[in-house]
């Protein structure tokens, strides 16, 4: 398969860390060009740095995003409507009303999407979801508790120090137990964004979830634990500290060559934007 041309849009910790290389990699993609606002920021990806995002359009089949959530909602309609397969950061954007234009221009346009939430690409988490699909779930729970947001580290971004966690690691945990115990059709929660938030989710199907987030801990921390409970055993994630990039790659190059679609799509990232924004709204009730 020839490599997927892939432009990328930001130039921060995370794109260099991450997304650049990832894109640089191959063999299934190949980094096109970068734009981001600041250039010289973008110059040490080693990629050509494009002055204006539409001139990165031309030069790229696709293009990747890691900006803050509000910049990735204004963007990105704009990729889509210039006919580009996107690849996008979680949260789908700032808010859910960006989140649904954002969500309604990619099927509009009728552009492939997929999301990154990178648990969901690795083989441990895949072998977790298949053993819960064999134990009739009926609850489970999950921590992700961190200090990301002190300390000035490269995830003490501006967003997410506004925010907290609910909006950074939310759409992981409630992804996950998604997956894992069926539809999220309810959220009841309480606590503090930027100290600690509680979750209490039901699941189409009966079964409910418990979630803890927190990402300004400090001390000896545990690492993130997913664990779901059912009629006919349990089924525990494993800790794993590698980030599947290559998967992600794969599956994006794959997905915009031979269509069909991916199930971690923009609509995906709408449906799980719905549930945090319903629980950001009762953090935020008097």
């Amino acid at each position: 398969m020839e490599p997927l041309a892939v432009g990328l849009v930001g130039a921060g910790p995370w794109a260099e860390m991450a997304h650049a290389p990832m894109l640089a990699a191959g063999p299934y993609t190949r980094l096109a060009g970068v734009w981001a606002r600041r250039p010289e920021a973008a110059a040490r990806l080693g990629a050509p740095v494009y002055e204006r995002i539409e001139e990165l359009f031309d030069a790229c089949e696709a293009v990747a995003f890691c900006v803050p959530p509000a910049v990735q909602a204004e963007l990105g309609v704009l990729a889509a409507r210039a006919g580009k397969a996107v690849l996008l950061e979680k949260p789908l954007a700032a808010d859910l009303d960006g989140a649904k234009r954002l969500a309604g221009a990619i099927a509009e346009a009728g552009v492939p999407s997929q999301m990154l939430l990178t648990m969901r690409y690795a083989s441990e988490t895949r072998d977790f979801l298949a053993r819960c699909a064999l134990i009739e779930p009926f609850g489970g729970h999950a921590a992700n508790v961190s200090g990301a947001l002190l300390g000035g580290g490269p995830f003490a971004t501006p967003w997410r120090l506004e925010r907290g966690a609910l909006l950074d690691v939310g759409p992981h945990v409630v992804d996950l137990l998604d997956a894992a115990l069926g539809e999220v059709v309810g959220v009841r929660a309480h606590g503090n964004p930027l100290g600690w938030v509680g979750l209490l989710l039901e699941h189409a199907g009966g079964a409910v979830s418990e979630a803890s987030l927190c990402m300004a801990a400090t001390g000896d921390l545990p690492p993130a634990t997913f664990a779901v409970f059912g009629a006919k055993g349990s089924a525990v994630l494993p800790h794993f500290e590698h980030d599947p990039l290559d998967v992600v790659a794969e599956e994006f190059a794959r997905t915009v060559r031979q269509g069909g679609g991916h199930p971690l799509d923009a609509a995906h990232g709408l449906r799980l934007q719905h549930v945090i924004a319903e629980a950001e709204n009762q953090l935020a009730a008097p």
